[in-house]
């Protein structure tokens, strides 16, 4: 049995000309990065090559972007460096209910810390208004960070008009583009963006690469202490096989992405009215049409994500719930249940994550499984007797 991989937003595989790209830092350019010997310049030479293209894709300088582990430490970096840099302008950042929660934590530690965060609501369908987000502003506002897109359901946010506002009123910015990046264009230009975090295994890159983009001239405090890399504000050596990889996928995940994006958004949008014409009581969840090209989520009244996920598993389908049980949590996804579904809606939801590897052979047989697992189900549920 083929088995059909649709959880793309959860990682990606790692493509063959990006692990060609990464072999030689694992064989013959295995120097420092910091050493100034010939294989130390070898290596920097690939460390410098791949910066300059995780700039160019995003529109931005090299020396404005600084390679971490992971998106995790990006959004990490971002606010509690800016909180911490900014605190005596301010204590107050502003953010939404639907952030990942590389944020979101990350500001109910600040709040412990005694900084006081406002949470914006989203509407039905997933977005933030950017007048909101401007009503919330305060004298002690010292930043904002609103994500590009979300993980979850795949609504885009307004972040250029967002981030026109804040640098209209002197606020940092901060959008988490860890979904965006390679799925839609980013221009940090354009967006009026201060900082930016991606992740490289969202876009074929290898797990625990990252990067953030500084605009030049924004101060943050260094999560750690060390040594020089990375222009001192992170330290550690470089993991340079998996810098090179991200700066190989970043490059090809922004090559031709207006003809990627339409392929990607037709099989999504075949996935979605087949699954919403065939299988009566569900509902599409994100915004109708501002969405990522590859994300398709739905709810199903009256059976479990888990259990249909199990099952789906079972036909060779990779997909992920609209809940958190499978890591020991009873609770449904915190998105869910700031668009509004109730807890019992929420527990019905799958997310399906495509990309350019999907075809429609396989939209169609995920349609097909997907009734089928749904009328068992059913047919032993409580709730539809």
């Amino acid at each position: 049995m083929n088995r059909i991989y649709m959880d793309n937003a959860a990682t990606t595989r790692v493509t063959q000309p990006v692990l060609e790209a990464m072999m030689p830092c694992l064989t013959t350019v295995y120097g420092n990065p910091s050493s100034v010997h010939a294989f130390g310049r070898d290596a920097r030479r690939l460390l410098d090559e791949a910066r300059a293209k995780v700039a160019a894709a995003l529109n931005a300088k090299p020396n404005e972007i600084y390679f971490t582990g992971c998106g995790t430490e990006s959004d990490n970096w971002a606010v509690r460096g800016s909180a911490y840099a900014l605190k005596a302008k301010g204590n107050h950042i502003i953010t939404s209910a639907i952030e990942h929660h590389a944020i979101l934590h990350t500001c109910q530690q600040l709040e412990r810390e005694g900084f006081k965060v406002t949470y914006l609501p989203v509407d039905e369908y997933g977005q933030v208004s950017a007048a909101d987000v401007e009503k919330a502003i305060t004298p002690e506002t010292t930043l904002i960070s609103i994500m590009t897109a979300n993980n979850e359901i795949g609504t885009i946010q307004p972040i250029a008009e967002i981030g026109a506002i804040a640098r209209a009123h002197g606020v940092r910015f901060h959008t988490d583009a860890v979904q965006a990046v390679g799925a839609i264009p980013v221009d940090v230009k354009a967006m009026n963006v201060d900082l930016l975090s991606l992740s490289g295994h969202k876009l074929h890159a290898p797990k625990g690469v990252g990067a953030l983009y500084i605009r030049s001239g924004v101060r943050l405090e260094r999560l750690m202490n060390g040594g020089a890399q990375e222009r001192t504000q992170r330290p550690g050596t470089e993991n340079m096989p998996s810098i090179v990889g991200l700066g190989r996928a970043i490059e090809l995940a922004t090559a031709h992405l207006d003809e990627k994006a339409a392929y990607v958004s037709a099989l999504r949008d075949r996935l979605i009215n087949g699954i919403l014409e065939t299988i009566p009581d569900t509902r599409l969840n994100g915004h109708p049409t501002n969405r990522l090209p590859g994300n398709c989520n739905v709810s199903i009244r009256y059976i479990e994500g888990e259990s249909m996920l199990l099952n789906l598993d079972i036909k060779g389908i990779a997909a992920s719930s609209g809940s958190a049980c499978t890591s020991g949590s009873l609770d449904p996804s915190h998105v869910l249940l700031a668009i509004g579904l109730t807890h019992e809606v929420a527990h019905g939801s799958l997310r399906f994550s495509l990309n350019e590897d999907n075809t429609e052979e396989e939209v169609d047989y995920v349609i097909k499984s997907l009734d089928e697992v749904v009328r068992r189900l059913r047919a032993m549920s409580p709730l539809t007797m």
